[in-house]
């Protein structure tokens, strides 16, 4: 059963399309499936499906068309009822865009030329039209009609990348050609339609794409091609052998972390022509700084000239926003931009040395022979970035900065440009872009009156151009009156402070909010994550749900937040600093201590809600009641549990900061025991033990000896993960000094046993397990036991006794199966599998490894399948079945590669050595 999508919506059931018959119920299954497995809130549905006219009858109605999609789809557990909504739950069909989606992400990650390309070329055929086109005229839903359209162009894009790649030169002229036609611009799709005629011996006609090329933007933007299409028609003249084709089989892993291109950029020609003008040769690499004050487009420029010449950088592009001038001051440290920088390098976590000289000099040895764009956006100083430069030439690394940085200047050499602001003519070709020429071309004394009132800043005319592009009926002459007739506004503009100009423009929106949405909007600066939901702004304001999404579309509608994914919000770095200013300002000390405390709370319950339904057999904290106006999201199953763990991750890790920085030390313990299994599950072991110190500091400063052994205990396990026996070792054994607690020491003693099984100190392993299990059965803890008795059966396997570890496993299983513990009786089938593998009997042990295998793939936990896989390939290579063994460990690599796991390393090793020729 799939619904499909891209197209016209309908539902397939055994091959059989199944038409949707009304536009209400067309939408409401588009919605559903657009949220395919998670809970849509019926507020969510009821905007989505009818828009600004939804009102309290349409829940009646929605309840109708819920009932025939039921019917339709032919399962009543297709559609299912959890508050505060419904989910969708197709199986493992799901729809169409879903399989789009998952095939042009292999399609552009995997490194074979031939399968990436099949890949991406039966995506694209799962479009059957326009998406969502019988849909048309409901805001939500063109959006996202939006959005799959540009999954469509960028999976037509990579697959003319792969297909240049293998070889496919003449047949691509064609619909290169079609494609440079409909997008006249575009640099690289001309690059690669004179790339494809070149090589299929057209060099004149060539050389004619090019010199099309540069007389259309000449003429549409006063600009010429970038220094990239310069080189490209150079080596075509010269007839340069590196242009020759070349056969690829396989594609190197390129990062492409670039923004979204920006939208209606104008202007900038002098300073677009002095960045193509970088030196090409230089001993070190290329460095540039864009400095200039808060709105006059730094970033805008940096992005948009990174775009047009990142064909120029085949290793490909790196970008970290520094967040120099946050207002919480959560700056990125040098530290983290390296971490993410060598991720995006493929290096795996547990590779990453914790010191920032040793990751610089890594990432700079990573680089030494490579080509790469680097932009650092909004540093603070030149101590940031120093770190974060290449050593070697070959690479460009464009800054910027409300700073000078003089320091780079000075020391690196860095080339330094000030923008300033914008002209009379560039102010208002911005302004076409974003309200359209013809109204400015009406208008042209009252475009240039409202440039002049924004000082030409790019920023404020962003914001002006937006309230006069989503107000058709507004005059230009009418707009710059409104700007002018306030006298604050004025008064700040004739200040001639950029800073304040911006202020202002923000103060002319803001005050056009209602009282509700202006308060929302003045605590929204409190909130420490990079964006919030709605039920984390409605826990902040204290207000019900329902109310707060309105207040959150009204505050989108007067961009002054961006709802950037499907209900999250985020907003700029200066409307942070406003809303911050406002709240200083405008809401007392208590009220702002109050919205923080809320908004922690919701934080705190939803995650330890989230993380019993991972982990049902931790036994729960004993929290505090939440603030009155707390919403905690009550989510259906593990499966929505880590969906909303993946979506709250970064926001997560701010909160357990702001709790540290507030003095809400249990806050603090409390966060990092609830983000634990995610955190370990999925691989974020920086995160995770950052999220333990902190935890082990706030459990010191409670003087809660129990709290804090528990820290030190947990602290161990991400220290482990990343090859730091040491460090474990010693916070277990803080743990034990601190906890008299029989469990809480069975706990440790069951840590250090499986900290000396991986350093392969067997005996010594299973000591400690003894020991935890002798206390375990003191207390008469059933789940402590299983667990020890599990790990005994497999230190028995190592030492040899294999009877005492199958009488162990069993008994860890059915202690496991009576206690209803599916990841424990997941892992008691593992390790029976084991014990089953070095007896010999292939069959038993292949069984085992499959119901392991499914209880894991149930509860999400990816680790475990991809471990369990290794295990059951080896049985299988074990039981002379070699193809499904390779099977069995190709798809524990893609997971373990996904996420970036050091045992990614050891199983590639054995695939190779396997797939030798013997």
């Amino acid at each position: 059963m799939r619904v499909r999508l891209l197209g016209p919506i309908d539902v397939v059931v055994d091959g059989e399309s199944r038409p949707v018959r009304g536009l209400r119920r067309k939408a409401l299954l588009a919605v559903l499936a657009l949220h395919h497995g998670q809970v849509v809130s019926v507020e969510r549905l009821v905007e989505g499906v009818w828009g600004d006219d939804g009102h309290s009858a349409a829940v009646n109605t929605l309840q109708r068309h819920v009932s025939y999609l039921r019917q339709l789809l032919g399962h009543k557990t297709s559609i299912v009822a959890r508050p505060p909504g419904y989910l969708l739950d197709l199986g493992s069909d799901g729809t169409d865009v879903e399989h789009a989606e998952s095939l042009i992400r292999q399609g552009m990650r995997v490194q074979d030329g031939a399968a990436a390309a099949q890949r991406l070329r039966t995506a694209l055929e799962l479009w059957r039209g326009a998406p969502l086109a019988d849909v048309a005229g409901l805001a939500w839903l063109e959006g996202q009609a939006g959005r799959l359209e540009q999954l469509r162009s960028q999976a037509v894009r990579a697959l003319l990348e792969v297909r240049l790649e293998l070889g496919e030169h003449a047949v691509l002229v064609p619909d290169l050609t079609q494609l440079a036609e409909q997008q006249p611009l575009d640099e690289r799709i001309h690059a690669q339609l004179m790339l494809a005629l070149y090589r299929s011996g057209r060099q004149t006609d060539a050389l004619g794409v090019y010199r099309r090329l540069r007389t259309t933007l000449a003429d549409s933007l006063g600009i010429d091609p970038s220094a990239a299409l310069r080189d490209l028609e150079a080596g075509i003249l010269r007839q340069d052998a590196e242009l020759s084709p070349v056969r690829l089989t396989t594609r190197p892993k390129v990062p492409a972390q670039l923004p979204r291109e920006v939208r209606g950029f104008a202007g900038r020609a002098r300073e677009i022509a002095w960045l193509d003008a970088l030196p090409e040769v230089s001993s070190t690499a290329v460095v540039a700084v864009l400095a200039g004050s808060a709105g006059v487009g730094k970033t805008a420029l940096a992005v948009h000239w990174a775009h047009r010449v990142a064909g120029a950088f085949p290793d490909g592009q790196l970008y970290v926003d520094l967040h120099g001038y946050d207002p919480g001051g959560s700056r990125t440290s040098p530290a983290d931009a390296l971490l993410g920088f060598l991720q995006a390098l493929d290096v795996s976590p547990q590779q990453v040395p914790d010191d920032v000289d040793a990751r610089a000099a890594l990432f700079r040895s990573l680089l030494s022979e490579r080509r790469m764009l680097i932009v650092l956006d909004n540093a603070r100083d030149a101590g940031q970035v120093r770190p974060l430069l290449p050593g070697a030439p070959g690479s460009v690394v464009v800054v910027t900065s409300r700073d000078q940085l003089s320091g780079l200047v000075g020391v690196e050499g860095a080339r330094p440009l000030t923008l300033g602001l914008l002209t009379t003519g560039e102010s208002r070709q911005l302004l076409a872009f974003r309200v359209g020429a013809d109204r400015i071309a009406a208008e042209p004394d009252s475009a240039d009156e409202i440039g002049d009132l924004c000082v030409r800043l790019p920023l404020a005319l962003v914001v002006v151009a937006a309230r006069a592009a989503t107000h058709p009926q507004f005059s230009l002459r009418a707009l710059a009156a409104e700007l002018g007739d306030s006298r604050e506004r004025l008064d700040a503009l004739a200040g001639g402070d950029p800073a304040a100009d911006v202020r202002a423009v923000f103060s002319w929106s803001y005050r056009t909010l209602t009282p509700d949405a202006a308060r929302l909007f003045r605590l929204l600066g409190l909130h420490g994550g990079p964006d919030v939901s709605v039920a984390a702004a409605a826990s902040l304001s204290g207000l019900p749900g329902r109310q707060t999404r309105h207040l959150l579309s009204e505050l989108a509608r007067a961009h002054l937040l961006v709802e950037h994914a499907p209900a999250r919000f985020t907003f700029h770095d200066l409307l942070r600093v406003y809303a911050t200013e406002l709240a200083d300002t405008t809401d007392s000390a208590e009220q702002r201590a109050a919205a923080i405390r809320r908004v922690l709370d919701h934080y705190l319950h939803t995650a330890h809600h989230a993380a019993r339904l991972l982990s049902p057999q931790r036994g729960p904290l004993p929290l505090t009641e939440p603030e009155h106006g707390v919403k905690v999201e009550r989510l259906a199953d593990h499966h929505v549990a880590l969906a909303w763990f993946t979506a709250e991750h970064a926001t997560l890790l701010a909160a357990v900061r702001q709790a540290a920085g507030q003095g809400l030390d249990h806050h603090v313990w409390w966060l990092a025991w609830s983000s634990h299994t995610y955190l370990n599950r999925q691989g974020h072991w920086h995160d995770w033990a950052a999220v333990w110190q902190l935890a082990v500091e706030a459990t010191t400063r409670l003087a809660d000896p129990v709290a804090q052994a528990a820290a030190h205990r947990c602290l161990a396990w991400p220290h482990l993960q990343l090859g730091h026996s040491a460090e474990a070792f010693e916070h277990l054994r803080l743990a034990l000094a601190l906890d008299d607690d029989p469990v809480n020491r069975a706990d440790i003693h069951l840590d250090l046993g499986r900290i000396l099984t991986q350093e392969d100190r067997t005996a010594e392993a299973l000591d400690h397990t003894c020991r935890a299990l002798e206390l375990y059965r003191s207390v008469r803890h059933q789940s402590g036991q299983a667990f020890a008795l599990n790990n005994i059966g497999m230190a028995s396997v190592d030492l040899g006794d294999h009877r005492r570890a199958l009488e162990c496993c069993r008994e860890a299983l059915a202690l496991q199966q009576e206690l209803g513990n599916q990841d424990g009786e997941a892992g008691a089938w593992d390790s029976l599998g084991y014990t089953y593998h070095h007896l010999g009997d292939h069959a038993k042990a292949i069984d085992s490894y499959q119901r392991a295998l499914d209880l894991y793939r149930d509860l999400g936990d990816r680790y475990e399948v991809a471990a369990t896989l290794g295990n059951l390939g080896d049985t299988r290579q074990a039981a002379g079945q070699p193809g499904a063994a390779r099977e069995a460990w190709r798809e524990a690599l893609a997971i373990l590669e996904d996420l970036a796991h050091p045992d990614a390393d050891r199983l590639r090793a054995k695939l190779h050595a396997d797939e030798r020729p013997q």
